[in-house]
């Protein structure tokens, strides 16, 4: 019976099938190894399983500590609950690595985000500037009217006043 994965839980497979190569090249650089199908399949389905253990341990380390948002450490500790202690310093090692390669990238990252906000209220404000321009265009040309209107109802008036004082 074949067991059906939703998409989002399915791992990228060409990225699998690099790591599996790569770390089999370094157990022996002399030796090329073939993976039949079903084996990439078998390392897929166990890096899955493993994600989904691991990341259930890990919350539950988070919410025993009453906090919603899981972080590096309650990865490292569900690690060594699930008894793979032997990869906390090697994860470690790899985050901090990690951390100090995007440490400017992240300040630059930052930046960009800015301009990319600023960017995005310019062409808004210019949008509906288009609209709010128009609408005073609009006003201005109703308030002349209406002032025009005014004007000329004020000159019938003087007429009319003229035309009874002369009378």
């Amino acid at each position: 019976m074949e067991k059906v994965v939703s998409e989002a839980e399915e791992l990228p497979k060409a990225i699998v099938r690099r790591v599996v190569k790569e770390k089999l090249s370094e157990c022996s650089p002399d030796y090329d190894f073939n993976v039949h199908k079903d084996a990439h399949l078998a390392f897929t389905e166990s890096a899955r399983i493993f994600i989904h253990y691991l990341s259930a341990t890990a919350n539950d380390i988070c919410k025993e500590s009453k906090r919603q948002t899981m972080n590096a450490e309650d990865v490292f500790k569900a690690l060594e609950e699930i008894e793979f202690s032997e990869f906390v310093k090697p994860l470690g090692a790899s985050l901090a690595e990690f951390r100090k390669k995007n440490a400017g990238k992240k300040g630059g990252a930052a930046k960009e985000n800015e301009v990319k906000k600023k960017r995005k209220i310019e062409y808004s404000s210019a949008k509906n500037g288009t609209k709010t321009k128009q609408k005073k265009e609009d006003n201005h040309k109703e308030e002349e009217q209406v002032e025009g209107e005014q004007e000329q109802d004020e000159e019938e008036d003087n007429e009319e006043e003229e035309n009874h004082g002369s009378e």
